[in-house]
């Protein structure tokens, strides 16, 4: 069995210019996630020649990674020189949430010329057996959650909440992917379904008053964060919950629950994180024009 070396990799979003046929850099146009399956190539380093490629593929465990199998020359003409990956072994990177540049999907005809398949043999190896399964469904939401990719998300876990609706994880996914589409309307009845089976999890009431506090909701997400602060042990996920809550009378222009918000903030947020630095700049901008 061939050794695997991992690597956790983004790709910064460096300067390029690339096409088959001309300098074009919106060839690079393709979000990771959406290359899923797929033989990729990367934008090069500005100081560089040479771009990364390889596949990239799903791992239900360690999310969205790309099989590094060299690099690749693109000259002026348009055309491809392939250098293979000398390693012993597979290489393989994680790619990183919101770090990871756009890429460009080889073509068929090239992949040919590279002497590759479209369908890489140690493919099958991290590829569900059952993809109508309820646990793979979720995963496949999870993942495409972790990397923003929402609306992908929902295709898995809308089907797998018909399948059932309290399966482990999978309100909070939903929920979560409703929220950060903006359909506040789908997510709170959601909530209210898992929060009635499962009225311990603080998770569900931070998506709940989140999706209230957008819909400016201020009473009803108020009431909400108060249940989930109190249920929590986690500093940051009470921090954030008083944070959305600050943020909902800032917006509102209410000072006196503002503060009252901003000090429930302060107290859970380490000195100097990024809530905290919220909470000043919300201060400093009360009297601006909003």
């Amino acid at each position: 069995m061939k050794k695997i070396i991992l690597i956790t990799f983004f790709v910064c979003l460096f300067q390029y210019s690339f096409s088959q046929t001309t300098n074009d850099k919106s060839a690079f146009n393709v979000k990771y996630y959406d290359a899923k399956d797929k033989w990729v190539i990367f934008p090069k380093k500005d100081t560089d020649s040479i771009h990364p490629f390889g596949f990239i593929y799903l791992d239900m465990q360690a999310g969205f990674t790309l099989n590094f199998e060299g690099t690749v020359v693109i000259k002026n003409d348009g055309t491809f020189k392939l250098y293979k990956n000398n390693s012993d072994g597979m290489v393989k990177y994680r790619l990183e949430p919101y770090k990871t540049a756009d890429v460009y999907i080889i073509p068929d005809k090239i992949i040919e010329n590279f002497g590759l398949t479209n369908t890489p043999d140690w493919l099958k190896y991290y590829q569900p057996t059952n993809n109508e399964n309820i646990q793979t469904l979720k995963d496949y939401g999870f993942n495409y959650n972790h990397v923003g990719a929402c609306e992908k998300a929902l295709i898995y876990l809308e089907k797998a909440y018909k399948i059932n609706p309290h399966f482990d994880g999978l309100e909070f996914e939903l929920a979560y992917a409703y929220n950060h589409l903006g359909q506040y309307e789908k997510a709170i009845p959601i909530l209210d379904k898992a929060i009635s089976n499962n009225p311990k999890n603080y998770y569900f009431f931070r998506e709940l008053g989140f999706a209230y506090v957008k819909q400016n909701k201020i009473p009803l997400a108020e009431k909400t964060y108060v249940k989930g602060i109190k249920m929590s042990d986690n500093d940051f996920e009470k921090s954030e919950m008083a944070l959305n809550m600050a943020q909902g009378y800032f917006q509102s222009k209410n000072r006196k629950k503002f503060d009252e918000w901003a000090k429930i903030t302060r107290q859970y947020a380490k000195p100097n994180s990024q809530y905290a630095q919220y909470i000043d700049l919300f201060e400093k901008e009360w009297d601006s024009p909003r």
